[in-house]
């Protein structure tokens, strides 16, 4: 912590077991937990929250001021969880008056150069990356995994466990438990490898992909799917969840994949 060659503004508050390499900036109004790194040349904004046992790699900018111009300096925050890697060069931007806040959750891995802008809100167990780039508010559910360099539409949201292919453009929301590839970016299965993986049984997929079937594979629109599902499959916190991300979907969801002619 008593390293000279960064600078902390006295009124950080960081643990005391928390270390801090040279060159590194922390501005006022910032709060950093117990057993975390930072390295050096990191910048570190007011209304950063970090947790406990974070690494946070050289280069990084965290809680930087919205890129937006409606933003007139207002008091939001950036709520970083504990375990969280950010490796090299990430940028992550602070909230706006939307949702005061920019959050990423417990456990993720934020690759180089990846950047989140404001009131993102990210899940917990997360995996973005290279060059991932989030526009503002978007919400990311736990257990997601977007390949290197994927970059995903302002106000598009991704449900639980999906699984977003390398070089995607995200225009549309992407159901959970399901694999997104080719452009335009399309259904192509669900994630079946990261769900086993978690521990679901070989019983639960092959009743998630019976949803699925009937979502993008029986020539139904997204609401005679949903009635039939609803109508036809028995009642699970799974069917529940898809049904009701698809329900809340604002953007849309993405289709399945067509082969063209």
């Amino acid at each position: 912590m008593n390293q000279p060659l960064a600078y902390v503004h006295p009124g950080a508050k960081i643990a005391k077991n928390v270390v801090i390499d040279p060159f590194t900036t922390i501005h006022n109004n910032v709060i950093i937990g117990e057993g975390t790194w930072i390295g050096s040349n990191v910048t570190i904004m007011e209304g950063a929250r970090i947790g406990k046992n974070c690494n946070i790699f050289p280069g990084a900018v965290i809680s930087a001021v919205p890129q937006d111009l409606k933003f007139k300096d207002e008091d939001t925050i950036t709520e970083i969880g504990n375990n969280v890697t950010i490796r090299e060069c990430v940028t992550i931007n602070r909230g706006t008056t939307d949702r005061m806040k920019t959050v990423i959750g417990d456990n993720c891995l934020i690759m180089a150069y990846c950047h989140i802008a404001h009131d993102c809100i990210i899940g917990n167990n997360c995996i973005f990356s290279n060059n991932s780039t989030l526009a503002g508010h978007i919400t990311v559910g736990d257990y997601v995994v977007l390949a290197g360099m994927t970059a995903v539409h302002q106000f598009c949201s991704i449900g639980n466990h999906a699984f977003v292919t390398g070089g995607s453009l995200v225009r549309k929301d992407v159901p959970p438990f399901v694999k997104a590839a080719r452009e335009p970016l399309s259904y192509v299965g669900i994630n079946s490898v990261g769900l086993r993986r978690r521990g679901f049984s070989a019983d639960k997929i092959r009743e998630i992909q019976n949803i699925y079937r009937i979502l993008y594979q029986k020539n139904y629109n997204n609401t005679q799917a949903s009635e039939i599902i609803e109508a036809e499959m028995e009642a699970t916190p799974e069917r529940d969840e898809i049904l009701q991300f698809i329900k809340n979907s604002h953007r849309g969801i993405m289709k399945g994949y067509f082969k063209s002619n």
